[in-house]
């Protein structure tokens, strides 16, 4: 990836993480799969622990959207899961690449720890949800949100579907 970001069209180059939600005694954790494009998450699945199947279970939803011919660099950090067969022989048998940051580098991933943020900040410090069912309804309402609704300045302040539509109208 080497900080490389911008993209001419959907689906050229993909990031994906984990991230941790504390909700009451429980701990859920997220992997969602973001398009650098235009910032769509493309999938995303939940939990209660980061595991292979987790992170590959996105991975699979997000592949399902490829169209013929769409074969996006896939980049994470060196995390277990992404390390893992499972995963790895996942993207070999889509015909995906891996991209993986060097140890101690995180900045390959700012665009999902930014996103990360937004959604902590967001929805997650404000709507405050007291258990894992209103989790994962609050949480399929700001995905939804921030596709279709939230405007992006590095979008021309546009949402992430309608920057997709207005490229792909011009393509």
């Amino acid at each position: 990836m080497n900080r490389q970001f911008a993209t001419e069209s959907r689906h050229t180059k993909w990031v994906t993480d984990v991230t941790e939600f504390n909700i009451g005694a429980s701990k859920v954790y997220l992997s969602p799969v973001l398009d650098l494009h235009d910032n769509r998450i493309i999938s995303a699945t939940a939990g209660p622990s980061p595991s292979v199947k987790m992170v590959t279970d996105s991975l699979r939803m997000a592949i399902r959207d490829l169209g013929p011919g769409e074969k996006p660099l896939v980049h994470s950090d060196q995390g277990f899961q992404y390390r893992h067969t499972l995963w790895r022989d996942t993207l070999a048998k889509a015909g995906l690449t891996q991209s993986m940051s060097r140890k101690g580098t995180c900045l390959d991933n700012a665009v999902m720890e930014g996103f990360f943020s937004h959604l902590k900040e967001e929805w997650f410090r404000i709507q405050k949800p007291e258990t894992v069912d209103e989790f994962h309804t609050g949480l399929n309402d700001y995905l939804r949100w921030w596709n279709t609704t939230r405007i992006q300045q590095r979008l021309g302040y546009l949402s992430p579907d309608e920057h997709r539509a207005h490229t792909t109208a011009i393509a």
